[in-house]
């Protein structure tokens, strides 16, 4: 019987190999292992974990230790090790992995101020994340992204808003970012005694925030005030309070040393904050090593630096040289034991060697994914993460006397501004024009694209321009997708699609189509809506070809990177094109995308602003524009960074267009970071900020407009006026950045957000004015709904140590989000104690030291915005007796 019952489990652990890593049948592997060693105690589940993975690893030869040490781990077959691909990400939902939810991104869940929801949505996230990866074991799918280790959250500190990686972030605060990340990662991560529901890994460790384009040869040199005081703390939440399992190192060179060999970062890591997990390098940083930081001479000996610094696992292939640097004396067998043992401990503690039926989430299925309940989470994710940044007059929200609505902009009905960057693929989306057309439904809608993104720009073609054949058909194309790169045969899913805009980045494009040589086939109509000449044609990586009434027009079908091929066509105003878009994906990058630049843009935009009650312009900036590593050249943009703050040009030109026709202008703003909008702040009658929302983005941006919603975000980053009032980007030094050191007037402070209700803060109190190094002082305040509607409210605890040096101007040492109803009034507390109580000394020493403390609690900043009064709030202070030393 117990023969048995081990044939069974390695049929499910290791189940059928695909690839190069096929296997022999597993029952067959089992049974061979069972006539060796009738009970191997790594299979043993009354044992303790260490002891079980001390046993497997002693079975192993060194080239099978050097083996699991990369991240595409093949089958042990003789152990009955199944292949284990550790590449996983799910920043904001499970991306590359076909459908899933799509959470608002990163800097938009930071926005919504609210550590319970941020938690959720994580839970949401393992629970998708488990659904996905037991189809895939069901399948014999070892693939990239359908593991358990997920290279998130990402806790950098996003110091400098030009950074375009600074999206994927919780914002420039260590507080906000730390109280964030340890919601995301004990959500990730579950709360069982025995397994972990997914593995978490905070990145990038450490001191990493651009430039993109110099990211793999830049060294740090951060001051040891400044590791401590801004780049570190996030990083010791979510490894001593949440405990996450894994850490991602980064590219970069801190104080002369790689970050994936620095023995200072480890050392912090390991023995101050006891981690016991494993380290992963970010993709190619091992390399790095050797190739850009010049730190080792070749691949030998940068890997074996990378080991005995701690770093276990390597994104790449670098590692395969462990063998000969083991060989060479570079780095000691022990040394790769305990990386080895490090990383089977996490997939043991996951449940890959125990039966299915003792891990709590082995019965998730694919029913248990993007569920309507998980979707409902999204909406109230993108809900709470829309800030609102002026309401003149109360232009919002929009009252009876708005019938027409004129909504313009080029990111008006873009799909890709709903999902940011890292994403996942929505089964459904609502996109911000689309929203409003149903919330709306009694209003009458004009739509206009009103400009491009940038002058540069071409952009994907409007759903509102395609539609599936004939009149009154339903908008977009008709989708046939190929497991094949011919268009060959029956298509193996068709679907309709609102538009062609899309970037799978290497994952499904659809439910039964695999990642790689698959092909797609795009049909229907073309109307224009103004007669002229159009530029048209595609973007992809790899082939496409464009036909218009039957002929081909563009043909790039061949394989490469993502590229654009367009030509110009005349178009006349209502008539219909029968238009097909044919694509196919090889290998690695995918993504396609229908492309366009219409003509007389700003004409139509304001006659039809002339034609309506009110203006929404939905303007920013898009993924395509921002992100990590990309070739962008447009003004104001350099390789996935920004060069500028402000609104692209052409944008810009046309929110001036449409003020001038005087009717109330409402702009929305996408994107993920800080934008100036300095313009629109004086000109314009309300200003929203929706970031890069998730699928659900237009229900929620429509629910805000019309009063549904009340809104309740906060900026998680500081809005400067323009580049001018930043240091120079290279620079790492906090002196003059972010809310805790910058000495300027902003445009919108961190922490700004308005609301349809008025809040009073009262009655301000501490239990003792007077505590000891080691004591805790517990503060508290009224908090009044003085407004007509219910609303919630972010309440913010800022604290400051006058005259201390080292000491930021103010630091937010606390926050909750309460809701409350017309009239309604509440009373919260804060408890402050320990590394809220303190400042970092030059040497980067945490202390209490003596004196007084001032406090401010209130809806936002003590300070003032350009031109504003400063939130309702209220002082008190306490002092503090006595000093100590914090352990770092």
């Amino acid at each position: 019987m117990r023969r048995v019952l081990i044939a069974l489990f390695f049929l499910i652990v290791c189940g059928v190999q695909t690839g190069a890593q096929t296997s022999p049948p597993p029952s067959a592997i089992a049974a061979t292992k069972t006539q060796q060693d009738a009970k191997p105690a790594y299979l043993d589940t009354s044992l303790p974990i260490d002891q079980r993975v001390n046993d497997l690893v002693s079975r192993m030869t060194l080239e099978e230790k050097v083996s699991q040490m990369q991240d595409n781990a093949p089958a042990i077959q003789r152990l009955g090790v199944p292949a284990y691909n550790w590449w996983n990400e799910a920043l904001h939902g499970v991306a590359r992995a076909g459908h899933a939810t799509v959470f608002p991104q990163a800097i938009g869940l930071a926005a919504t101020w609210d550590t319970d929801l941020m938690h959720r949505v994580a839970d949401v996230i393992s629970t998708e994340a488990r659904a996905k990866y037991n189809d895939a074991l069901a399948h014999g799918n070892t693939a990239r992204y359908f593991g358990l280790t997920f290279w998130s959250p990402n806790i950098n500190i996003f110091r400098d808003p030009r950074w375009g990686r600074g999206q994927e972030t919780y914002g420039e605060d260590s507080f906000l970012t730390a109280r964030m990340g340890v919601a995301f990662v004990t959500g990730l991560q579950g709360d069982d005694p025995r397994y972990l529901k997914t593995v978490s890994t905070p990145k990038h460790y450490a001191v990493h925030s651009g430039p993109e384009p110099s990211r793999h040869a830049f060294d740090v040199p951060v001051s040891l005030h400044d590791l401590a005081d801004t780049y570190t703390p996030a990083f010791r939440a979510t490894i001593v309070e949440a405990h996450a399992d894994s850490v991602m190192c980064a590219y970069n060179s801190v104080l002369g040393e790689p970050a994936c060999a620095n023995e200072m970062l480890f050392g912090k890591l390991r023995r101050d904050w006891g981690f016991n997990g494993y380290v992963v390098s970010d993709c190619g940083a091992v390399s790095d090593i050797y190739q850009f930081h010049s730190f080792a001479p070749d691949v030998r000996h940068a890997a074996a630096d990378a080991v005995k610094a701690g770093t276990d696992l390597s994104c790449g292939s670098e590692y395969r040289a462990l063998t000969a640097a083991v060989n060479d004396q570079l780095v000691s067998e022990a040394e790769i034991d305990a990386a080895v043992k490090r990383l089977f401990t996490a997939r043991f503690r996951l449940g890959m060697f125990d039966p299915p039926e003792m891990t709590p989430w082995s019965k998730l299925t694919l029913a248990d994914n993007d569920t309507p309940e998980h979707r409902a989470l999204g909406l109230q994710v993108a809900r709470e993460s829309i800030v609102l940044l002026k309401n003149e007059h109360g232009t919002l929200p929009f009252g009876p006397s708005v019938k027409t609505i004129a909504v313009v902009g080029p990111n008006a009905d873009s799909v890709n501004v709903l999902l940011g960057n890292y994403n996942g693929t929505p089964s459904h989306y609502t996109t911000l024009l689309e929203g409003i057309r149903r919330r709306f439904s009694g209003a009458k809608i004009l739509y206009a694209m009103g400009s491009p993104v940038t002058e540069m720009d071409t952009v994907p073609v409007s759903g509102s321009a395609l539609r599936i054949g004939g009149l009154g058909s339903w908008p977009g194309l008709s989708a046939e997708f190929f497991n094949n790169p011919t268009l060959s045969g029956e298509s193996v899913f068709r679907r309709v699609d609102p538009q062609v805009d899309f970037d799978w980045d290497g994952g499904p494009p659809a439910p039964g189509i695999r990642g790689t040589n698959f092909s797609v086939r795009w049909s229907g109509e073309l109307v224009a809506q103004v007669e002229g000449d159009y530029v048209l044609g595609g973007s992809a990586d790899d082939g496409f070809r464009l036909f218009l009434e039957g002929e081909r027009i563009v043909d790039d079908w061949s394989n490469h990177g993502e590229r654009i091929r367009t030509t110009t066509v005349h178009l006349i105003a209502g008539h219909s094109y029968q238009i097909a878009f044919e694509y196919y994906q090889a290998e690695g990058g995918s993504a396609a995308r229908l492309i366009w630049s219409p003509p007389g843009l700003a004409a139509q935009a304001v006659e039809f602003a002339r034609q309506a009650d009110a203006v929404v312009a939905v303007v920013g900036i898009t993924p395509q524009l921002e992100g990590e590593e990309m070739q962008t050249s447009a003004p104001g943009f350099s390789g996935g960074d920004r060069t500028s703050l402000d609104l692209p040009r052409p944008q810009q030109e046309m929110l001036k267009a449409l003020a001038a026709t005087g009717k109330p202008l409402v702009v929305v703003l996408t994107g993920g970071s800080a934008l100036a909008v300095n313009w629109s702040q004086e000109h314009a009658a309300a200003i929203l900020d929706v970031w890069y929302p998730g699928e659900e983005g237009g229900t929620a941006l429509a629910e805000v407009l019309a009063g549904d919603y009340n809104p309740a975000g906060r900026l998680p980053v500081t809005f400067y006026t323009g580049v001018s009032q930043l240091p120079p980007f290279e620079d790492y030094s906090m002196a003059n950045r972010t809310y805790r050191y910058f000495a300027g007037t902003p445009l919108y402070p961190f922490g700004f957000g308005l609301s349809y209700s008025n809040f009073g803060y009262s009655n301000a109190r501490v239990n003792r004015e007077e505590i000891s190094a080691d004591g805790a002082v517990n503060v508290s305040v009224d908090v009044k709904n003085a407004g007509k509607i219910a609303g919630d409210e972010v309440v913010q605890l800022y604290i400051s140590h006058p005259g201390v040096l080292g000491a930021p101007i103010q630091a937010l040492e606390g926050f909750t989000h309460i809701h409350l109803a017309p009239g309604e009034q509440k009373s919260v507390s804060f408890t402050l104690r320990d590394r809220q109580l303190s400042v970092v000394d030059e040497a980067g020493k945490t202390r209490i030291v003596p004196g007084t403390v001032d406090v401010w609690i209130g809806g936002g900043q003590p300070v003032a915005r350009s031109g504003q009064t400063p939130p309702p709030g209220v002082k008190i202070q306490f002092r503090i007796t006595g000093e100590s030393i914090l352990p770092d």
